[in-house]
């Protein structure tokens, strides 16, 4: 056999001559530190007596010595002759080992447990012989009785202990305990069934399930089982009920993680949690075959300050967490006062306001979202960088150490005397820890938290489809008593685009606590309209307007409602009041009927001519007069102008503004940005001109809807088109809108109401009562919106230029 086949054989790996004879030097000098002292204690003594006194008192050291040499020879040996060394390796050690791989995991592991305590209680009593100067029988004998003598003296250094160290023992092992819960399969009855609303993401997890329940199936290809889901998206939407499915159907045991759990006051709780906490998964990961952890509101531990690129950064991370809350339905913006009079009169001088209107509500997602962008960077510029976030005190390091996968091998006879006899340990079992977590601020989450390996996969779980509501609607509403059929249902769901799960089962609730209040067990539609103004819009307060502010109001209102319905795609109106929520005077808010990502360009400008249209109603019907309260729709449409013919070429020009800046370090001069406050200002004008013969075509429909909401306060969006189209609403017969003689009387009306807002009279006619208009032609069938009769054509044409 040639040289180079020779060398390739397998051999122990040669150790230097400092690692063979250290410890042959060390037991030498024992043993002759105790010649030596055996010498210098006896004058009589001779070094050769003291020799052979010394082998037969303290013969375990030249035991342990003979062990080492003998350990160095087979080492030698085993560097020089390969059959040796395969024998040694394969056939003795490899063969036990092979036997003890037939045990499961968790076996394995309570034998090396038992292992350790016995050879632990071996060597204390070998320790207690020699000290005892007996055998190791007579020892074992004198166990009991030695130790009842010793009693006092143990309780002082056991007391001592417990008063210098178990204070401080004790209060950092309470502190790192509390925050985790740990549910086992028998206490989980959520299935992936419950999960309504999120098929594609249920469809995506339940991959994770097999491979955690037969890791076989990939592994044996050479793959891994994924072993970390980051769930993400708006709040509600079911993140942690698909957490809790997952364990629910895997049968392993769920351990959940509370947000503030690695909160503490003490350096170094944080670290010791997290270490308790995978002490404790290996362990039922053992037992059960696997185990789920899942970290709710991860943002809370998972931040470092650093941002994930995958989610944007910097003042677009500050963005998207504000879009977060701004992607919500248009009430919850309503109710909170964003947008119109309600900030810009507290910039005059905090003065109450005495028109407001949401700005954003009467917009789509993606102009909520442009106008949220442009907030988030003014808060951004005006605010600095920031803090930091999570992970000072180490907690956020110890999770990633745990995630890393890199394990070191378990038990001290695994690491030490397995390597001692030149054997390789054991390495770690591989423990099925399958970790979750859930936020809705993902951009906020450290990358190396999120790399591969820690987070496998990423999944956003987002506003469910509208088959999906239908179905959320459907299984809430069958726990309670209805009459709700499911035409209304399937409207329902239309008239929420952007229900989650939390706030359809909310909304139910709120439907059977009416319905309960009026005396009745059995849900209406009419429950359920209640009960969505309640919880989308927010409770109107008891504020009552003045006659002419309250009519100047409803103007303002139903300008944009009259704009909208005439000129908008794939939305309709979903509610128009001029009740006072907080600092909004009132608003019209609308909902998507369709699921898109992308905006044209005509849409945008629609978009603007909605936002207009507040001042240009209120010029038109107030001879050239308008409220600061069209502040808010006028900020909106010149961000919108502003920030797409930036980016998105709706002007006429083709370069991005957007990317000029970027070129020139995010600084232009004065007299590069006047062009381009000058195509601004051209294009609000053009729209503002298109939005004028809207509402010059579509006069008698202001004044209707001025009137209805006058004499209602609030109407749904089935009452706008009623009164648009001349038909029969839920709650307002838009047929009398249409008679012959109701501008006579609503012009009438109104120029009282614009002479009052003069000062040339003080006293408003009361609000003219219109009878109910009989049957006639005018009560046609409902038209769908924009497929309106002369007055709509007219008002399209304008529309459209």
């Amino acid at each position: 056999m040639s040289a180079e086949t020779a060398a390739d054989r397998p051999r122990r790996r040669p150790l230097s001559a400092w690692d063979r004879v250290k410890f042959l030097l060390l037991l030498g000098a024992v043993f002759l530190f105790v010649v030596a002292a055996e010498v210098s204690g006896d004058p009589l003594m001779t070094w050769s007596d003291a020799f052979r006194l010394e082998s037969r008192k303290s013969a375990w050291i030249l035991v342990l010595l003979g062990l080492e040499v003998a350990r160095q020879l087979h080492f030698f040996v085993g560097e020089r002759w390969s059959a040796y060394y395969v024998f040694w390796t394969d056939r003795v050690f490899g063969r036990m080992e092979r036997r003890m791989l037939r045990l499961n995991d968790w076996n394995r592991y309570r034998l090396s447990r038992t292992a350790k305590w016995v050879a632990g209680l071996a060597l204390a009593l070998f320790v207690y012989a020699r000290l005892s100067h007996t055998s190791v029988f007579d020892a074992l004998v004198n166990v009991p009785g030695d130790l009842w003598k010793a009693i006092p003296v143990v309780l002082q250094i056991v007391l001592l202990m417990v008063l210098v160290v178990g204070q401080f023992v004790v209060m950092f092992w309470f502190l790192s305990k509390g925050g985790i819960d740990t549910y086992f399969p028998e206490d989980i009855a959520t299935r992936f069934a419950d999960v309504w609303g999120q098929d594609h993401v249920v469809s995506r997890v339940q991959e994770n399930v097999f491979y955690l329940e037969r890791p076989e199936e990939i592994e044996s290809r050479g793959g891994h089982v994924p072993g970390g889901i980051l769930l993400w998206g708006p709040p509600g939407t079911g993140k942690t009920l698909l957490a809790e499915a997952v364990a629910g159907e895997t049968g392993k045991p769920f351990v959940f993680v509370d947000p503030g759990a690695f909160s503490a006051m003490f350096m170094g709780v944080g670290i010791l949690k997290v270490k308790s906490l995978f002490r404790k998964l290996r362990k039922l990961s053992l037992r059960y075959g696997g185990v789920i952890v899942f970290f709710d509101e991860a943002d809370t531990l998972g931040s470092r300050g650093a941002l994930n690129g995958g989610f944007g950064g910097g003042a677009a991370a500050g963005a998207r967490s504000w879009l977060t809350r701004q992607s919500a339905p248009a009430s919850r913006s309503a109710a909170a006062g964003a947008g119109g009079l309600g900030g810009l009169g507290r910039a005059f001088g905090g003065l109450e306001p005495a028109l407001g209107c949401n700005g954003t509500s009467y917009l789509s997602a993606a102009a909520r979202a442009e106008i949220g962008r442009e907030q988030a960077r003014e808060q951004f510029v005006m605010g600095g960088m920031g803090g930091g976030g999570g992970g000072g005190d180490g907690t956020l390091q110890a999770l990633l150490t745990e995630m890393s996968g890199l394990k070191k091998p378990r038990g001290f006879l695994n690491r030490v005397v397995r390597r001692a006899l030149g054997m390789r340990p054991k390495p770690p079992p591989k423990y099925r820890i399958l970790v979750m977590m859930a936020t809705n601020m993902p951009q906020s989450l450290d990358e190396a938290l999120l790399r591969p390996g820690r987070i496998d996969r990423q999944y956003k779980v987002g506003y469910p489809s509208k088959e999906g509501r239908i179905r959320t609607f459907e299984g809430y509403l069958a726990r309670v008593r209805h009459d709700l059929s499911a035409e209304q249902i399937d409207r329902l769901a239309v008239m929420s685009p952007e229900a989650t799960g939390a706030t359809i089962k909310d909304t139910v609730n709120e439907a059977l606590v009416q319905a309960v209040k009026d005396g009745r067990e059995v849900i209406t539609w009419q429950d359920i309209l209640r009960a969505r103004v309640i919880k989308e819009y927010g409770l109107a307060d008891d504020h009552e307007h003045i006659d002419r502010e309250r009519h100047s109001i409803a103007l303002h209102e139903a300008c944009h409602a009259v704009v909208a319905y005439r000129t908008q795609r794939g939305r309709v109106i979903d509610l128009a009041t001029i009740e006072r929520r907080g600092g909004v005077g009132g608003f019209v808010a609308h909902v998507a009927v369709e699921d898109r990502m992308f905006m044209w360009k005509s849409e945008i400008e629609v978009q603007v001519m909605v936002s207009l249209a507040s001042l240009v109603g209120e010029r038109m019907f107030f001879e050239g007069d308008n409220t600061v309260g069209v502040g808010g729709d006028l900020r909106t449409a010149t961000i919108l102008i502003a920030n797409y013919l930036s980016s998105a070429a709706i002007g006429d020009t083709l370069s991005a503004r957007l990317a000029l800046v970027e070129q020139q370090m995010g600084t232009l001069s004065l007299d590069a940005d006047r062009p381009f406050g000058e195509q601004v200002e051209a294009r609000l004008r053009e729209l503002y001109e298109r939005t004028e013969g809207v509402l010059s075509a579509n006069r008698r429909e202001v004044l209707a809807l001025t009137h209805a909401l006058e004499t209602h306060k609030t109407i749904t969006g089935e009452d706008v088109e009623a009164i648009m189209e001349g038909t029969s609403g839920p709650t307002v017969d838009g047929r009398r809108y249409h008679d012959a003689d109701f501008l006579r009387v609503a012009e009438s009306y109104h120029s009282e109401a614009v002479r009052e807002h003069r000062g040339q009279t003080h006293d408003l006619h009361k609000l003219p009562e219109l009878g109910r208009a009989a049957a006639s032609s005018n009560a046609a069938a409902p038209r769908p919106p924009g497929a309106s009769p002369a007055s709509a054509a007219a008002g399209q044409e304008a529309a459209t230029g």
